[in-house]
């Protein structure tokens, strides 16, 4: 008897472990950077194209069912600073209007790392299925120190360094 119990105590022990080994959405709010796309359609993330975006910030937003991606592309040659939101839908993906209509999903997450697919039909019809790895933006703090030390170092003012990771500009 006590086998059986310890049995089943460690198999819910293990459940909720592998749980909480992925974040809810909303935890996953913040910014983030593009690391790869893929595309079943290789016009579609050409340069210049359309879904070759440089994502920027998602917030995920639970209680209303949506997530914003703040992101940039670039048309014509001039980069472009984007926003568009998408809506959940009864399965957990999220339709989007950008480029056509979307079917976006969070395939895999944790607090570094966001794999993501992407259903698109643009205007004309046409189906192309999209992949992505997404990473947060993170720097060690002995990373930062050495790049610090240095930047004293070089006899650069630290009211000189600019913050790429944490500016909106």
């Amino acid at each position: 008897m006590n086998v059986l119990f310890l049995s089943l105590l460690l198999g819910v022990a293990c459940v909720s472990q592998e749980e909480e080994a992925q974040p809810s959405l909303s935890e996953l709010s913040g910014q983030w950077r593009t690391a790869y796309i893929a595309s079943s359609n290789l016009e579609k993330i050409k340069p210049n194209g359309p879904f070759r975006v440089y994502l920027h910030k998602l917030l995920f937003d639970d209680e209303q069912g949506t997530v914003d991606f703040y992101f940039y592309v670039r048309h014509k040659g001039k980069w472009d600073y984007k926003h568009t939101t998408g809506i959940k839908q009864d399965d957990g993906t999220y339709a989007v209007d950008y480029e056509g209509k979307n079917v976006f999903e969070v395939a895999y997450a944790s607090k570094h790392v966001l794999v993501a697919h992407n259903n698109n039909v643009d205007e004309h019809g046409k189906k192309t299925v999209l992949t992505g790895i997404f990473v947060k933006p993170n720097i060690e703090a002995e990373g930062l120190q050495k790049f610090k030390e240095l930047t004293e170092k070089e006899g650069i003012d630290e009211k000189n360094i600019v913050n790429f990771i944490e500016s909106d500009d």
